[in-house]
């Protein structure tokens, strides 16, 4: 049997504006990331937003762990890039599919720096919080990078 609380987010009414103002959330945030914009970025978050790499253990929670993410990320990748290579806006939130080219020149959640230009692919999730009307954080999938269990 289904979490009913799933049940409700499946069945979530959606507007017009509902969608306007999602994808316009979305953009602003990609625009602060790319920009390396961080009160940029934890603006578009909920205060109780958390930041998880499914599967490994990694996990950062409120404004504070969201910060401590981006900071960790942009630090050991300093000219991390996303293109965009799918995308699905919904009543839910945001589902992005990415390949991700970066130079790792710091340490990452334990891996050590490595040569050369690396490149791997994401699944990020945004789910949204329709009270609050923005994200509560994001849940991404990375296949082609090795990332070690937390």
């Amino acid at each position: 049997m289904p979490d009913p609380s799933l049940l409700e987010i499946y069945r979530r009414e959606f507007t017009p504006e509902d969608y306007r103002d999602i994808r316009e959330l979305y953009k602003a945030h990609s625009i602060a990331e790319d920009a390396r914009d961080l009160p940029g970025l934890i603006a578009t978050l909920t205060p109780d937003c958390a930041y998880e790499i499914v599967g490994t253990g990694f996990r950062w929670e409120g404004h504070e762990g969201a910060a401590r993410f981006y900071t960790e990320l942009l630090t050991a990748f300093p000219d991390i890039h996303f293109d965009l290579t799918d995308i699905v806006i919904g009543p839910q939130g945001v589902c992005e599919e990415a390949t991700v080219t970066a130079t790792q020149q710091g340490s990452w959640l334990g891996n050590a720096p490595v040569d050369g230009k690396l490149e791997w692919q994401v699944l990020i999730w945004f789910p949204w919080d329709p009270e609050q009307r923005l994200f509560r954080g994001e849940k991404v999938y990375t296949f082609g990078l090795d990332v070690p269990a937390a």
